[in-house]
């Protein structure tokens, strides 16, 4: 992007109180435009947030499972009560986001998650992991869903398109690193020592977001209403049938995703006999998959491909990936090895590159008023069909991988059918639109 003079693009980004006139705010919003690396890595810090809380606690399931005594369906709820919070938390910090702007709510999200995983550490029992969880994935939600605002107010069409494939790359990171750290602080301490580093992490990324990041919306653009009138910004945004399809098929895509992430520690440390470290280096190899091709999405197809195209053929790949992991999982092709199980699972991860970005593009282009409440419904559809899947996966127990298979397959197929029967992309061509009926919600 083009440099303004006197504007150090390495510098720290100034604050701007809510209050700031119109005139200013405006300026201030270039000036974080133009210094796109900053945003793109205090952005990508927040969106790996999520990953991080997850994934580095992934190879510790069965350790969990054995220190506090708890069947494995149980101790997977800890999983569920970390997705549903930031499911829920969603709905509450969006709208906040539209009525006080996005650096207030986030800066006390962050403080919240920070002490909720400290309190993890330290939990005597499942039943109080499972609370603090939920509590750290409430305060957590509101990383996620202002990051996605922010990137709707500072861009638009393909180059907000490009800007989710690239903050992909930097949030891509975390579950590729993620499992490794947890994998290597199993080998120091136990699991306890997995949410000690989380709290380290959470109070850095605190740190640089109220020294980096300023506000991004302009106080004229703020909503002025309460919960009705978020209520009615939601419900505008949930009749428009495209928006809503883009949301159900993000959301069931998620998933897909999902099911593997619950369901693979067991599958490839228990059923396939693989190690901590084994399952970390796999776990991290699946991610890269998901990096490179969302790169691909984003510096190749995205201005030459129209992003419908892309997001159909993800969607299509992730369902044939499903497809081969059910036939194997089921003895189909008689007993296989890991190696076959990984490949499908690396071809269904690598295609989540094509679907994740596109489906969150699309909806936000329609949305160009109320960023908040449209990223909320996003992000909610897509952790509650999460935390949904999580349990699901270990209904057969810990010796068979078929629940894993059939949960992704059948999420695969919803999305493939939301997309194609509610976005319609052949009747609206290759020009996404930009408004909604949410947008005409009451604006300040």
């Amino acid at each position: 992007m083009p440099e303004s003079g006197g504007q150090d693009t390495q510098g720290p980004i100034p604050t701007t109180a809510d209050a700031e006139p119109p005139k200013a705010a405006a300026a201030a919003t270039a000036a974080l435009r133009r210094t796109s690396l900053l945003v793109t890595l205090v952005l990508g810090g927040l969106t790996a947030l999520p990953p991080l809380s997850m994934d580095m606690y992934l190879p510790a399931l069965p350790e969990v499972t054995d220190a506090l005594r708890s069947p494995a369906a149980t101790v997977q709820l800890t999983l569920t009560a970390c997705l549903a919070g930031m499911a829920l938390g969603q709905l509450v910090v969006g709208p906040m986001s539209d009525k006080w702007g996005r650096r207030r709510p986030l800066l006390i999200g962050m403080v919240v998650y920070v002490l909720a995983t400290a309190v993890c550490a330290f939990a005597p029992n499942v039943e109080l992991l499972i609370s603090f969880r939920l509590l750290q994935g409430l305060a957590g939600a509101a990383g996620i869903v202002i990051a996605r605002a922010v990137v709707r107010d500072l861009y638009d069409g393909v180059e907000m398109a490009r800007f989710f494939s690239t903050l992909m790359l930097i949030s891509g990171v975390a579950p590729v690193v993620a499992p490794l750290i947890g994998g290597q602080v199993l080998r120091l301490t136990d699991w306890r020592g997995v949410f000690v580093v989380l709290t380290v992490i959470g109070v850095l990324l605190t740190a640089v977001v109220f020294k980096w990041l300023h506000e991004t919306l302009p106080v004229e653009r703020r909503h002025s209403g309460g919960v009705g009138e978020a209520l009615r910004t939601m419900g505008g945004l949930l009749k428009d049938r495209v928006f809503t399809g883009y949301m159900l098929a993000g959301g069931l895509a998620f998933a897909a995703l999902f099911a593997y992430i619950s369901a693979s520690p067991f599958v490839v440390q228990e059923i396939y006999g693989a190690s901590p470290q084994t399952f970390s280096l796999l776990f991290g190899l699946n991610s890269v998959g998901l990096v490179v091709v969302g790169q691909i999405n984003g510096k190749l197809l995205i201005g030459r491909v129209s992003l419908d195209k892309a997001l159909g053929f993800g969607l299509a790949v992730i369902t044939l990936a499903a497809t081969a992991l059910l036939l194997m999982t089921s003895g189909v092709f008689g007993e296989v090895g890991l190696a076959p199980i990984a490949a499908g699972l690396f071809v269904l991860m690598s295609a989540m590159g094509l679907a994740m970005p596109n489906t969150n593009a699309q909806a936000l282009m329609r949305t160009p008023n109320a960023a908040g409440s449209a990223s909320a419904l996003l992000g909610t559809s897509s952790f509650l069909v999460g935390a949904v899947a999580s349990p699901l996966v270990g209904i057969a127990g810990e010796a068979t991988a078929v629940p894993m298979a059939v949960v992704q397959l059948a999420s695969a197929v919803a999305a493939l059918l939301c997309f194609l029967l509610l976005c319609r992309p052949w009747q609206r061509g290759q020009q996404p639109l930009t408004g909604t009926a949410g947008d005409a919600a009451p604006q300040k």
